[in-house]
């Protein structure tokens, strides 16, 4: 007999060779999530914030900051797992890309700023920062009388990069009297999808 079936033989004869719980933690690692997939998807900065989970941008190695000129020393980040555990809300827009409804999921941007602790009713003036540059201002007041929420799904689908995520501020125009008679196009200019980064500044 070779050594190693003596070993195996061995092994199975007197119980030394643990075999079902190697293959529970060889399945147990095959289910475990990969380091990295807790990375931040959306960062808020700005002198509004009263918490903050991180340090300062890296103008070096947070290439997207220094291109967008987002400088800041001090920072709350949030994990697409995070904003998932955030209350939910659903609407269902016309959106202007192929004139459809489509069914937009994620939190209330009122509920992420609060998760920073921003009160609701605090006079903030945000800047929405989308992936290719585009920004927008928006006062937190008409942002909360809009219901603007931060899709991370639509159509039960998590928004992804390459199409209208990793997140997307949006609210449901279609019936909000504000938009609703605007031509289609001109309904979501307030609303950049790829966002990325929220600067809240009181004001």
């Amino acid at each position: 007999m070779t050594p190693s079936r003596r070993v195996f033989t061995t092994a199975l004869l007197g119980g030394a060779l643990p075999l079902a719980p190697v293959a529970h933690a060889r399945q147990a690692a095959a289910h475990a999530p990969a380091a990295g997939l807790d990375a931040a998807v959306l960062t808020l900065s700005g002198a509004a914030l009263a918490r903050f989970n991180r340090g300062g941008a890296d103008p070096a190695l947070e290439q997207l900051f220094h291109k967008h000129q987002v400088m800041f020393d001090r920072a709350y980040e949030f994990t697409a797992a995070a904003l998932q555990a955030l209350p939910a809300v659903e609407i269902e827009p016309t959106l202007e890309y192929d004139g459809k409804v489509h069914r937009l999921a994620g939190p209330l941007l009122e509920q992420v700023l609060g998760a920073a602790g921003v009160p609701a009713e605090a006079p903030v003036r945000l800047t929405l920062r989308a992936l290719d540059g585009y920004a927008v201002q928006v006062p937190l007041a008409d942002a909360r009388r809009w219901r603007m929420m931060l899709a991370t799904r639509l159509d039960g689908r998590p928004l992804a990069l390459g199409g209208l995520g990793p997140q997307w501020a949006v609210y449901d125009a279609d019936r909000l009297a504000d938009f609703r008679d605007k031509p289609l196009p001109a309904r979501f200019s307030l609303c950049p999808w790829g966002l990325y980064h929220l600067e809240v500044q009181p004001g």
